[in-house]
């Protein structure tokens, strides 16, 4: 892969996408609405994280599959806006994803296509393009986000987790489901589930109960994601913490939680320690919100909402 250089912070987004957002008054089931503004931008959560870690001056290599005249505008999007990319192409069309924001209610209604079938051929050389990479990298840590393709068996992140550790990498998964539970099993270096996520994959709703569950399947430290009500860091040993804001912001929502991983994954790349990690992943998310599309941030508003982050260790 030449001409990439050195990087530090790698994402794997096997289903990227094409985010199309639209700006509502106020969404209505069974009504017509009138479209403030439409943006389109190449998204899917990995390059979401690589496009703010881009934005916020990290290296930065986004990779995954793109296909079809769908996946020429994910590549041409990122080639614009300066995201280096490392983008495999593959049998049909890339997938969209309909963001609905309304204004009135400051929240997002999300619509997710399917995307393409990945063939088993296509994701051995995604491995071998990332493998390269990693091991062609002094410090590296490797984001793997978001939904598996049609095709990839469930156990496809638990590949490329080994993979990156056997190779000296960092490792941070972000998705939900078998892939999640799967992945656990191959010991990430940073686990960020949502709430949700946790529920579904273990059946218990509290953040607490739910991480000591979901560690018995072999991961390290987890991040569990609760909205507006922050995050917690909650760690294999010691005391966690937990991030918020005392007021919630108002706006779209969408891609929050990637802006929360890109600010992880930049922390360990550094090593910096969890609660200053937690007080950037709650910045960074915030100031995602307040922005129309998913995928963005001004470095402005990281830099002032950092300082109105409360924390508290959690014991």
């Amino acid at each position: 892969m030449p001409g990439l250089g050195r990087v530090v912070i790698i994402t794997v987004t096997p289903n990227a996408a094409l985010d199309v957002t639209y700006e509502v008054e106020e969404l209505k089931p069974h009504h017509s609405h009138r479209v403030r503004a439409v943006h389109q931008r190449a998204g899917g959560k990995g390059v979401n994280v690589a496009s703010v870690l881009a934005l916020m001056g990290y290296e930065v290599v986004a990779m995954g599959f793109a296909g079809g005249s769908t996946g020429a505008q994910i590549q041409a999007d990122l080639e614009i806006r300066g995201v280096r990319h490392c983008l495999i192409d593959c049998d049909g069309e890339s997938r969209r994803t309909i963001n609905v924001v309304s204004a009135r209610h400051g929240d997002a209604t999300i619509f997710n296509e399917p995307g393409p079938e990945v063939s088993s051929a296509r994701w051995r050389e995604l491995k071998e393009n990332l493998a390269a990479l990693v091991d062609a990298t002094a410090t590296t840590a490797v984001v793997l986000s978001g939904s598996l393709p049609r095709g990839v068996v469930e156990d496809g992140y638990a590949e490329m987790i080994a993979l990156c550790r056997g190779l000296g990498a960092i490792t941070i998964i972000d998705t939900s489901g078998a892939p999640l539970l799967s992945a656990l099993s191959a010991g990430p270096d940073l686990a960020k589930p949502n709430l949700a996520e946790v529920a579904a994959a273990v059946g218990i709703p509290d953040p607490v109960g739910g991480a000591a569950e979901l560690r018995r399947s072999g991961t390290r430290d987890l991040v569990i994601s609760a909205g507006r009500d922050g995050l917690m860091w909650l760690p294999t040993q010691g005391p966690g913490w937990r991030g918020r804001l005392a007021e919630p912001l108002r706006g779209n929502p969408t891609g929050a939680g990637d802006a929360a991983v890109a600010a992880l994954a930049a922390g360990m790349a550094a090593g910096e320690p969890p609660e200053k990690m937690v007080q950037a992943a709650v910045a960074w998310s915030a100031a995602a919100v307040l922005q129309p599309v998913a995928g963005h941030v001004d470095p402005t508003d990281v830099n002032r909402l950092y300082h109105q982050v409360l924390m508290e260790e959690v014991p």
